[in-house]
């Protein structure tokens, strides 16, 4: 993608490689480079947060008074690009990009003034209790009870898929606080301390092989009800708005544009050169060419603080199925070495190196179009948003 930058933004792209030069070592690359699941460990990622954090860069969605950047969009761009180029890690958005935003905008002072500076420090790591068994997809029917005895919320049920719950210290919750009404309206936005008593956590072991999800149980939680987000019953509308920032408020092409070369380079090792691969191959570049700029159109008038509104769901919606189609270019273009993926070492070469990264997150890329909201979910929302049907 070729932007013609203004002296000012070729002095902040260049501000931004020299910090990248300084900081980024070889470590963090390494753990970015070989992760298959969605995010790096926290080994990786949050000695780079720290690094951003230091420098003032973690949160450029946030008002400057909690520490946002004041960045234009093309300054957002010009940052996530050169990361990935580089090969920083992937900053862990459930503090930063989730929650983060939906504290600033419904928490209270004392809320804010509590949880929003670990946030920044990385003191916190968060995880998402959204999914359970009975409610993906439908998750306006969860069931996760949290009854109030006065002075705390009680918690009963489970939630599914958490990501990275295994190492989080927060999760942001949806629980049912009443039965009352339209399902929405018994919803509330709850913070769990994960060390609360009666939590526990059971890993789920991925199709790629990863372990990225877990199942998380409540046996009788305890969760002050000074935790409570918003109003009781009000969780629904918290719901809504971080969605829209996990959906459309991240910058996602350069990543996949990262993906893409690893899957360029599979297929000039492994010699592909058949018409029907070489075809695809060359429609999935112009469909990542045309998602960077409708990315960047789409950032470009997002002021800090503001949620993308229902471009949210054709980002979200494009950029699945364009993921989707760059992991099954990658498999094609890997041939008879995918077959052998997490080989052992005798095997060895350029091939399975690429194997051990491009096949899980071939097995991983099923779900892109299901978790975040599926895209039967996100049609239905552009319909009903921007069709006006």
């Amino acid at each position: 993608m070729n932007l013609d930058l203004s002296p000012e933004d070729q002095e902040f792209r260049a501000e931004v490689r020299s910090f990248i030069d300084e900081h980024l070592t070889d470590e963090m690359r390494e753990g970015q480079n070989t992760t298959s699941s969605m995010y790096p460990e926290p080994e990786f990622s949050q000695p780079w947060q720290r690094a951003l954090q230091k420098k003032g860069w973690l949160v450029p969605l946030w008002p400057t008074e909690w520490g946002g950047t004041g960045w234009t969009g093309l300054q957002r761009f010009i940052f996530e690009n050169e990361c990935a180029l580089a090969g920083a890690p992937l900053v862990h958005p459930m503090g930063v990009r989730l929650v983060g935003p939906v504290i600033i905008r419904f928490g209270t002072e004392e809320q804010k003034a509590k949880f929003l500076p670990r946030i920044v420090s990385s003191e916190d790591y968060w995880c998402q209790g959204f999914s359970e068994p009975g409610a993906g997809s439908d998750l306006a029917s969860l069931a996760l009870k949290a009854q109030s005895d006065g002075a705390d919320y009680v918690l009963n049920g489970s939630k599914i898929w958490t990501t990275h719950a295994h190492h989080a210290n927060w999760m942001f919750a949806l629980v049912r606080t009443s039965s009352e009404g339209k399902r929405q309206d018994g919803i509330s936005f709850l913070l769990v301390d994960m060390k609360s008593p009666g939590v526990t956590v059971r890993p789920i072991s991925t199709i790629g092989g990863d372990h990225d999800v877990n199942e998380v149980f409540f046996d009788n939680v305890k969760v002050p009800m000074s935790n409570l987000i918003g109003e009781e019953n009000s969780g629904w509308e918290c719901a809504k708005y971080l969605l829209e920032f996990e959906r459309g408020a991240g910058i996602f092409s350069p990543r996949m544009r990262s993906q893409f070369k690893r899957v360029a380079k599979a297929a000039e090792v492994s010699g592909v050169s058949h018409h029907d691969f070489l075809a695809r191959f060359g429609e999935t570049a112009s469909d990542l060419a045309a998602f960077e700029w409708l990315e960047l159109r789409s950032i470009a008038g997002l002021l800090a603080g503001q949620s993308p509104g229902p471009v949210a769901s054709i980002l979200k919606l494009k950029g699945s199925r364009l993921k989707q189609s760059i992991a099954q270019l990658g498999v094609e273009a890997l041939g008879t070495a995918s077959l052998r993926w997490r080989s052992p070492s005798k095997l060895g070469g350029l091939p399975s190196q690429l194997a051990d990264v491009l096949v899980p997150e071939y097995c991983n890329s099923r779900a892109y179009t299901i978790f975040g909201g599926a895209s039967e979910i996100q049609l239905g929302l552009i319909a009903k948003n921007l069709l006006d049907v």
